[in-house]
């Protein structure tokens, strides 16, 4: 059977905590002094042009800098990612019209910083996995001599095997500071579940329609949606977004969306393998937020906002990580004109999209707007094309499945109960 090499990250708690505590506790500090160093850098130059500098121009500028050195370059670089990236995610929510998002801000509460994740690439560590041991490299600033570092301990869980290891990062979570290890695995390459193919339909209010080309189900996103708006409120009610409980429902809303995620992949992928799919397709959002000038598209107040609020490219993520484990193949493609084509008999017209949920074509064809889509995504990989006469009323009745709070999956209407979403 043919092995292939995946990308895996394990968690682990760290067994001599009290001797490395200080240690990394002054690596975290540096983390967000360097972030706040950055974070002025940049707000400087927007506020001269304009301009968001990227992350290369930031390393270039502050590599000479005297908090870049408090830690190992690799782990200086990646700070000054993290705050490009977010920089270009609170940019996005400008230019698509969204005047609440805030741009990222400092990590300093008076005159206390936070503890921040710190990354280690292959420079920053050494692993010892006969000993379950790995050392963390400090930056020049902090060390006591040349070959000071940090020596951690830790303990993965009893069916884990910590090794080739490519990053590793120090977490501190719940008072206490934690190892994620990502590491390359060899696994089994299995056959297929089958060679059927699946089309995905990524939204905002169906977050995602499914079809298998015999049936389609559909995934609302209402749950989601509720603790969006929840949390909001809940927040602005605080008075204070960098106080205690801000950040505590900022959290809670984190660990909802995440098993949220977790959970409709989960789904998805446990009725590929029920229905014997070794292929599915998903549509490629890239561009959604710009209309075919490039200009930001306006979906409205709500629609902006629940456009910014739905992480695609996360979900893509979840799933193609747990169809590999499958040996499901996970492909993108464009996602053009399949909202407006009748997938029946392929006619071309944005007219016959009557209304969010209902499309009706010239040739007789009536059914969901997004199954019709979803479809439209399956036939683009599949070899033949289904003929025009084959029975498609499944487009018009598609199964529904709910998240049930109760039980943290989904399950078909009639089994999902709704609770509330207070933290």
């Amino acid at each position: 059977m043919a092995k292939r090499v995946v990308t895996r990250t394990y968690t682990a708690g760290i067994c001599n905590q009290r001797q490395v505590r200080d240690d990394l506790d002054s690596l975290g500090f540096a983390a967000s002094k360097l972030w706040n160093v950055a974070r002025w850098t940049v707000g400087r130059v927007w506020d001269a042009c304009g301009q968001i500098p990227d992350d290369g121009v930031l390393k270039s500028y502050l590599k000479s800098h005297e908090r870049y050195a408090d830690l190992n370059a690799q782990s200086s670089q990646k700070v000054l990612e993290e705050l490009s990236e977010a920089f270009n995610g609170w940019y996005g929510h400008r230019r698509n019209g969204n005047q609440n998002a805030n741009p990222p801000g400092y990590r300093k509460h008076g005159d206390d910083h936070p503890r921040s994740t710190v990354t280690f690439k292959e420079d920053g560590f050494k692993h010892d996995a006969k000993y379950n041991r790995v050392r963390l490299s400090k930056g020049r600033n902090l060390k006591e001599h040349w070959s000071d570092f940090i020596l951690c301990k830790y303990d993965a869980g009893p069916n884990v095997t910590v090794e080739n290891v490519q990053q590793v990062r120090a977490v501190y979570e719940h008072g206490e500071w934690r190892l994620h290890f990502v590491c390359r695995v060899e696994i089994d390459g299995a056959e297929p579940p089958g060679d059927g193919v699946a089309g995905i339909d990524l939204g905002i209010c169906n977050l995602a329609t499914v079809s298998y080309g015999d049936e389609a189900v559909v995934y609302p996103g209402g749950a989601l949606k509720e603790d969006e708006y929840y949390f909001a409120k809940k927040r602005a009610e605080t008075g204070d977004s960098a106080s205690r409980e801000a950040k505590r429902l900022d959290r809670k809303r984190t660990g909802r969306l995440t098993h949220f995620l977790h959970a409709l992949s989960k789904d998805i992928i446990s009725e590929c393998v029920d229905r014997d799919i070794g292929t599915i397709v998903v549509g490629d959002l890239g561009g959604i937020r710009e209309d075919e000038n490039g200009d930001a598209r306006n979906w409205g107040s709500h629609g902006n906002l629940d456009l910014h609020g739905w992480a695609f490219d996360r979900f893509t993520q979840m799933l193609s990580y747990k169809a590999e484990a499958e040996s499901i193949d996970v492909v993108t493609t464009s996602e053009r004109n399949t909202s407006k084509t009748c997938s029946a008999c392929g006619r071309s017209d944005k007219r016959q999209r009557v209304h969010r949920g209902l499309y009706v074509c010239e040739c007789g064809f009536v059914g969901n707007a997004d199954c019709n889509g979803a479809e439209n995504i399956r036939q683009k990989v599949l070899p033949n094309p289904p003929p025009e006469d084959r029975d498609n009323g499944w487009l018009a009745q598609p199964a529904v499945r709910l998240f049930d709070r109760s039980e943290g999956r989904f399950a078909p209407r009639e089994q999902a109960t709704q609770t509330d979403c207070e933290p």
